[in-house]
């Protein structure tokens, strides 16, 4: 068994993730950031957009540490980045040559014995917070500083461009950089996978799917709007906003634990039958476009719509316009 996918980070720019579903890749590994709390730029939008359109992705976090308490501080930092999305794949600590690098311009020899330890302190870590950890290493990198055992401890990601995969023990495959992908300009990173994650993930009860995230939601009728989950948004602010109660949409919606709902995904809203208009964001929309076609203004709508960025809003959101 394979399965097709991609990874991207902020140097594949705005990806169309409709175009890249419907090409057939069915996960994409995201750049979440790297080092000390650096979020990657494109990561919240590549993350909402994939969860909006159903798109399964996991997540990798580059490693800039130096010691086992800052590799723990990243994994820390990565877990509070991804907070509030749906993950359907591993998180991934990428280690590779260039965090060499970076350990000795700060007076640091990554050492066989430290490059393990860095992995193993951050894989404990994103476990001990109920995520499938995984690493990702090329294996020039494995044969001088990891060796084979970390393998059998977590799922490796393993990075090889060439045309026959080589045999190495790994769960996912990264088998070039020079793929090219519908909605995505530029050379892309494509990965095959041989472990169907979501499966053992959701069976496993990690990464917060144990069957307790909302299904999908039915097609709006006259009576309701459809809202896309923002990333902080709680269900009680969603409920106060439209003048609604937690108890009410976790009914329509069939959400059964209030207080875990996942950025992307899309509920439904009761409409109060209110003067004030609907609209739904289509790509390339801005919120002073919208203002402008509306005779309002920016200010005016974030504030309707509980919008603390105005200048990020997403496809397939249903603003109310006063």
């Amino acid at each position: 068994m394979s399965i097709k996918g991609l990874d991207v980070s902020k140097f594949q720019g705005e990806v169309d993730w409709t175009r890249v579903k419907a090409a057939g890749y069915q996960f994409a590994m995201l750049r979440a950031g790297y080092g000390f709390n650096t979020v990657d730029e494109q990561f919240r939008r590549n993350a909402s957009e994939c969860n909006r359109i159903g798109l399964p992705i996991g997540v990798y976090w580059f490693c800039y540490a130096t010691s086992p308490s800052s590799a723990v501080r990243e994994a820390d930092g990565c877990l509070n980045t991804i907070a509030g999305y749906r993950l359907e794949y591993p998180v991934c600590y990428d280690i590779e040559q260039a965090t060499v690098d970076y350990a000795s311009g700060e007076g640091v020899t990554i050492t066989p014995d430290l490059a393990k330890q860095l992995v193993q302190s951050f894989c404990n870590r994103i476990e001990e917070k109920g995520y499938f950890a995984m690493f990702y290493s090329n294996k020039n990198f494995l044969d001088q500083y990891l060796g084979n055992d970390l393998a059998k401890r977590y799922s490796l990601w393993y990075a090889r461009y060439t045309d026959t995969f080589d045999g190495t023990d790994c769960d996912m495959w990264q088998y070039t950089s020079q793929g090219s992908v519908p909605g995505i300009s530029g050379n892309t990173d494509l990965d095959l996978s041989y472990v169907d994650f979501p499966s053992v993930i959701r069976n496993a009860g990690l990464n917060h799917l144990s069957g307790d995230a909302p299904s999908p939601s039915p097609s709006p009728s006259n009576d309701y709007i459809t809202y896309v989950i923002q990333p902080g948004d709680t269900l009680s602010g969603i409920a106060a906003r439209y003048g609604t109660t937690v108890s009410e949409l976790s009914r329509i919606n069939r959400i059964s634990n209030p207080d875990r709902i996942y950025a992307g995904n899309t509920i439904r809203v009761p409409e109060r039958g209110s003067s004030y208009q609907n609209y739904t964001v289509r790509p390339g929309d801005t919120l002073s476009a919208i203002a402008l076609k509306f005779g309002t203004t920016v200010s005016a709508i974030a504030k309707l719509n509980g919008i603390s960025d105005p200048d990020r809003i997403y496809a397939g959101t249903t603003l109310r316009i006063p």
